[in-house]
């Protein structure tokens, strides 16, 4: 498919999705102006559509590994109900008063607990059972994050993990540095067998796996 047809295609999909309120598209907008990399964020497509699988699931605690500026964090956190909570690990401290300063214009800072640090120090230490989680971080960790929130997803609960076609690199030559594709490849390679959950990929922007624990 040319970049031309997928954009005309993301763009006609994304007009069909009614959560991109003005907090939204501002976000959006100073993630692209103050950022580095602000193709990591979420498009109305995918956000709306996991808060629709928060509100089909009826999940009440969710857990987001990757933040970045929030956009899918608020999405996710007005799907929940009165009593939910979201619980969103970032790494990096420097994108800290760009998160916070969008979920407290969209009211939601007591609806979201924001963790700053590395996840593989602090998902140990989360003592909650989730009925939702949503994995986009460093592709290098996909497997380990994986295995540490599995034992924390209820049975029946939802793990979503984002980027698991990695703009098609998985299917390409992987050099011998590229860490980050071989990691998606690890990671895919190791669920694809495993009998715990039940999986399927949909070619959603950069692929989305969603895994049902069984």
């Amino acid at each position: 498919m040319s970049n031309f047809i997928h954009d005309i295609r993301q763009e006609y999909t994304d007009i069909f999705c009614d959560i991109e309120d003005d907090i939204l598209k501002d976000l959006y907008r100073e993630t692209h102006l103050t950022q580095l990399h602000p193709r990591m964020i979420s498009g109305p497509t995918q956000a709306a559509f996991i808060s629709m699988l928060v509100k089909i699931s009826n999940a009440k605690n969710v857990l987001e590994i990757g933040t970045y500026s929030g956009y899918t964090s608020i999405c996710i956190a007005r799907s929940l109900p009165e009593n939910g909570k979201l619980i969103s690990i970032e790494i990096n401290d420097e994108i800290e008063w760009l998160i916070r300063k969008y979920f407290k214009r969209a009211g939601l800072e007591n609806k979201i607990n924001l963790l700053i640090g590395h996840a593989l120090e602090i998902l140990p230490k989360l003592d909650k059972v989730f009925d939702l989680v949503f994995i986009d971080a460093d592709k290098r960790e996909y497997k380990k994050y994986y295995e540490l929130v599995l034992p924390k997803t209820k049975p029946g609960g939802l793990i979503l993990v984002d980027n698991v076609l990695w703009d098609n690199k998985i299917f390409s030559h992987v050099e011998s540095n590229d860490y980050m594709t071989k990691g998606v490849i690890e990671f895919n390679d190791f669920v694809r067998n495993d009998s715990r959950v039940e999986k399927v990929i949909l070619d959603i922007r950069d692929g989305l796996m969603i895994l049902r624990k069984k």
